[in-house]
């Protein structure tokens, strides 16, 4: 179940900042707009019972007062106030029958759906009543309620577009900011994002970005400078070992056995060499070469020319099931490159069994019978530094220099395992 925190994180996401701001604004006008038209709501309806109050009263003065200068007097009907004399039992009998049984005082009742306010006075024997029906008064309210929440909501609208126009105002500075942020690359000169006449919170945020884009070229500066000197240095002694492998193979008395193996130490240096030089292309971003057409077999046995006698060692079986004329268009470094960590990959964990290579509909699977990855491991085995058994040997980066080759060329990496049973690592091109 969602947190609370994580359903704003999400609410924030969904309603952009200009919108926030605007519906922020038209609910603070709405609460003030509603405040003060409940304020004049309640003003008016204590003011609407005063007057009503008022107006029984004075209709009861003015009664009593016309019966005393003149007994004969009979009160006139209007339409919702009501005068009534009742001088003897006769004349009680003849009033509404929601009258007869009230005492004095005020008085009220619903007769049907009206409601009608009474007051009742007793002068000398003779009983006074006035009867206000308070339908239009009634009717009035509901007008005035009806005026109230029209009011409100009309003022909900219109400060709800004046919010979105006015925030629009107020964002520019931080959404033209964003834009220029968003072409920002790195190792790249860039105009300073801090310019005249931003509202000094814009100016705050574009200095916090400068001085990132500073440290970064910063870093970039250093990264560089650093692989550019560890390939110098690593290159320097290769070069050493290649030129004396170079000499001993020109030595005519150099026995076959020791011959051989200077070949495979000047193979191996010339690899590495080689290496050296895509992991810098790789760490500094850059494209390893020319797209190709690459003949899959041939690539597939250099990449596991290194580790045959391993396989050997161990005693695999290693089989290539590629056909000689199968041709890919990719980059033949990249392609080596992370053919020959897969394989490693797949000799190191496999101790009996087999090692396979198969490519079929632009798919190169890599399959060992090793001891496979676990559930909980497999998501995370194209992380750097990442191994599932810490006794493993090496330093986990194989896998993330392949899935690094992938996404810089538009390759796919997929892989099934299953715990001591064995992996598939494939290659899927496009």
């Amino acid at each position: 179940m969602a947190s609370v925190t994580d359903w704003c994180y999400m609410t924030a996401i969904r309603f952009g900042l200009r919108l926030r701001v605007a519906m922020a604004m038209s609910l603070a006008c709405l609460l003030v707009v509603g405040a003060l038209g409940f304020t004049l709501f309640t003003a008016s309806e204590e003011l609407e019972d005063s007057l009503l109050v008022q107006l029984v009263d004075e209709e009861m003065d003015f009664l009593i007062k016309r019966h005393q200068e003149n007994p004969a007097y009979l009160p006139q009907p209007s339409s919702n106030l009501q005068g009534y004399i009742a001088r003897d039992a006769r004349e009680l009998a003849r009033l509404p029958d929601y009258l007869r049984q009230l005492a004095p005082g005020r008085h009220e009742l619903f007769v049907g759906k009206d409601e009608i306010h009474i007051l009742v006075s007793e002068k000398s024997g003779v009983r006074y009543y006035v009867a206000y029906e308070v339908g239009l008064y009634e009717q009035r309210e509901q007008e005035f309620k009806l005026l109230v929440l029209v009011s409100v909501l009309t003022a909900a609208l219109v400060s709800l577009a004046l919010g979105y126009w006015l925030s629009g105002l107020l964002v520019h500075q931080v959404a033209e900011l964003a834009d220029r942020v968003g072409t920002l690359k790195p190792a790249q000169i860039h105009e300073a994002l801090t310019q005249p006449g931003q509202d000094p919170e814009v100016a705050m945020l574009a200095r916090a970005f400068d001085r990132y884009q500073k440290n970064i070229e910063s870093l970039i500066q250093r990264e560089q400078e650093f692989t550019a000197n560890a390939s110098h240095e690593l290159r320097t002694p290769l070069t050493a070992i290649r030129t004396s492998c170079e000499l001993l193979l020109a030595d005519a008395g150099l026995a076959e056995k020791a011959r051989a193996r200077v070949v495979m130490i000047n193979d191996a240096a010339a690899r590495m060499t080689e290496q050296i030089q895509i992991l810098l292309f790789l760490a500094r971003g850059q494209s390893l070469g020319e797209v190709e057409p690459v003949v899959v077999a041939d690539c597939v046995a250099e990449a596991a020319k290194p580790y045959l006698g391993e396989i050997a060692r161990k005693g695999l079986a290693f089989g290539l099931a590629v056909a000689r004329d199968a041709v890919v268009e990719v980059n033949y470094h990249a392609l080596r490159l992370a053919l020959s960590n897969l394989i490693r990959n797949a000799v190191q964990y496999t101790e009996r069994g087999s090692v396979r290579i198969e490519f079929d509909a632009r798919r190169l699977r890599i399959s060992d019978s090793g001891r496979g990855i676990s559930v909980e491991n497999l998501p995370h085995v194209f992380e750097r530094h990442f191994r599932g058994d810490t006794l493993d040997e090496g330093a986990g980066i194989g896998l993330a220099i392949v899935k690094r080759i992938c996404e810089q060329h538009g390759w796919r990496i997929e892989v099934e395992s299953t715990l001591l049973q064995g992996s598939t690592f494939s290659l899927v091109f496009p």
